[in-house]
């Protein structure tokens, strides 16, 4: 993913609404949001390429979901790749048995055993537990108050308060190719040179942009819906996928 927000326990009625887009080269092969064939319990997109995936939902009540980072350079493929990670840690492998180190840069936030943390390993490694809250993320520090991210989580508080109905509603923030005001621009330029340094949340681009925007709302019970919106290279709609499932 290049920018989300999150909301854990921020809505009696919600543990857990999430928003975010990724943005990636379109010539990279992806499949669609699906269960998949080898992990059943597993519910994500997958990368062709490489085998992981960037988001995704496990029937055993865990989330996660990685972005890169900025000012690093393009990826060491001598190392592990991030979405590897998120599938290692939606089969259930903890995140205190990570080493950080095998991984290029990466922001990742994971749900598990009931507590929400977030993990990087630059500029050093840090893990810590989520306190409930609203949180944005892109391709820098958590919380950067880049105009993209501010803008996202100010539309996630605005669904919030305006009685957190119809998660769905949040595809309309998450389609946005208008610069946002206000806000910080990243201070590294992105390794992508087809990206400029402040985006809007929806990149339309034929070589890199928003591949596909998802929104995830797990209610109190633990009734849960995943929704991904996918996007050819000419920002059009090309497919929507919608999977509910239930966390113990």
């Amino acid at each position: 993913m290049c920018v989300l927000a999150f909301a854990w326990r921020a809505h009696p009625r919600w543990q857990i609404i999430l928003a975010g887009n990724r943005d990636e080269f379109h010539a990279r092969p992806a499949s669609a949001l699906a269960r998949w064939g080898d992990r059943p319990q597993l519910i994500a997109g997958r990368d062709l390429q490489s085998g992981g995936t960037w988001l995704g939902v496990s029937d055993a009540g865990r989330l996660a979901v990685v972005t890169n980072l900025r000012g690093y350079g393009g990826p060491a493929p001598d190392r592990a790749s991030r979405g590897a990670l998120v599938t290692d840690l939606l089969d259930g492998a903890g995140d205190e048995g990570i080493d950080p180190g095998d991984f290029n840069p990466f922001n990742l936030i994971a749900v598990a055993d009931g507590r929400a943390r977030f993990l990087t390993n630059r500029p050093a490694t840090l893990r810590s537990d989520l306190a409930p809250g609203l949180y944005g993320l892109s391709n820098g520090a958590l919380d950067a108050p880049w105009p993209k991210t501010l803008r996202l989580k100010s539309a996630l508080l605005a669904w919030i308060v305006d009685g957190a109905t119809a998660p769905e509603r949040l595809f309309d923030t998450l389609r946005e190719e208008a610069l946002p005001g206000g806000g910080l621009d990243p201070a590294q330029p992105s390794d992508v040179a087809q990206e400029p340094r402040p985006s809007p949340i929806f990149i339309r681009d034929p070589v890199y942009g928003t591949r596909c925007s998802t929104v995830v709302a797990i209610d109190a019970d633990g009734a849960g819906t995943i929704v991904e919106r996918r996007f050819d290279a000419d920002g059009k709609a090309a497919g929507e996928t919608r999977i509910a499932f239930h966390w113990p």
